[in-house]
Order: structure tokens, then sequence, then C-alpha cells
């Protein structure tokens, strides 16, 4: 997922920012409530893990205002406060979850993924393609019963892919939705990848990820080039 973490500490931005790419996402970050906003708009983000303490704007009106605009986006909220007014408050806001200050790390991503698969329809921890399949709890890729070692960055192509089968997925896409970079023409990084996970996946089996010449890449059962 590409997610937006709104933190005013440093540390604990930077500890976010480490451990969520560490699982494999594409992470920025804001460090108040004004910069939040506009990355927000400007982005097509998958999940907001949003502090209610923040200069400037705070994470309660921030949180109304992307909500009164139409933004859909999850958003976990932080807070160093467990009452019950005080949770109340961040839900009417239109946080889908909250977590309290200080907590653990395992905890977070497990309500990531919670929030992850509300998204996706209740998509599970388990996608399946052909004979391709991920677990997304496990971390784990299989194509035919075999287990295929893949990077970090791989799983999240395989996931994103697997998400959105028989879709013409763009490289611009892939920039923004596994990296967190802004689309360059000049960069191989995405085909260089792409290469690299076809040949693992093919070892025993066919093509699943086409190229769409022109458009960029497919998750499909027969070939289109």
């Amino acid at each position: 997922m590409r997610i937006l973490v709104v933190e005013d500490d440093p540390k604990t931005a930077r500890f976010l920012k480490l451990g969520l790419e560490e699982e494999g996402h594409a992470v920025d970050v804001a460090s108040d409530g004004e910069e939040g906003a506009f990355m927000g708009h400007l982005n097509p983000y998958d999940l907001i893990v949003l502090d209610i303490q923040l200069p400037g704007k705070n994470g309660l009106q921030l949180s109304t205002e992307l909500r009164r605009e139409g933004l859909q986006v999850p958003i976990l909220m932080l807070t160093g406060r467990d009452s019950t007014p005080d949770v109340v408050r961040g839900l009417n806001a239109g946080a889908d979850d909250y977590l309290t200050k200080p907590f653990d790390f395992d905890e977070l991503v497990a309500r990531v993924n919670a929030l992850t698969r509300r998204r996706t329809g209740g998509a599970g921890g388990v996608l399946r393609f052909q004979d391709l399949e991920l677990d997304r709890l496990k971390r784990q890729v299989r194509r035919g019963g075999r287990l295929i070692d893949l990077s970090p960055r791989e799983f999240r192509l395989a996931e994103y892919f697997l998400l959105h089968p028989d879709e013409v997925v763009t490289r611009v896409q892939l920039l923004e939705k596994v990296w967190d970079m802004s689309f360059d023409p000049e960069t191989n990084v995405v085909d260089a990848h792409i290469s690299n996970l076809r040949k693992k996946l093919e070892q025993g089996g066919g093509r699943l990820i086409q190229t769409v010449r022109g458009a960029g890449y497919a998750l499909r059962a027969s070939p289109t080039e």
C-alpha cells in the first residue's frame, strides 16, 4: 500500500516510516496538519496513519476535512488518550480505527492489515489467480503448490497485481503504489523488478504477467505479446 503518516514527532515519524517500509509499503510523511491535508488531497493513498496532537490543524480537524470532501481512504488515528470520549471524538471525526500511544509495532501492523482487508472488500489473507496464491499474513507466495522466494518489493508487486487481476496497470501506478516515487520516464526500476518476478513465477508454469504494449502490464491468463 501507499501510506501517509501524519506525525509531528520526528523520532516517531521515522520509526513508523522505516517499520512500514520494512513491511513492503511505500510511505510518505507529513509533519503537521496543513502538510497532511495538502498531501492527502494530492496523492491517492491507501491508508493514512494520523496523530491527533498536531501543530496547527490537529488530527480531528484533518480527518473531518478529508471526510467532508469525500475522501474514503481508511484512517488509523494515533492518540495519547484512551478515554472513551476521546475515542468517540476520533471515530466521529471519520477515523476507522485508533491506537493508543505508546503502542506495540506488531499491533499497528495488524491493524493496518485489517484495514487493508476491509478496504479490499474482505479479500482476506489469501489472494489467488489460477494456480498462483499469495498469503498476505504469512508473506508467502506459491504457484502450483511450489513455494517461491520473493524479495519484499517483489512480494508487493505480486500483491498489487493480484489485487487488480485482468486490469492494465501502468508504470506510474506501480511507482506510486509499490515504490514511493513520482514518475520518471527514464527509470527502468519497474521493468527490472517485473523481469525478476516473472522469472521466479514462471519456473514450471506459463507467463502470467503480460506486457500490454504502450500501456503497462496485466495479470492475465493468455499472452498478449
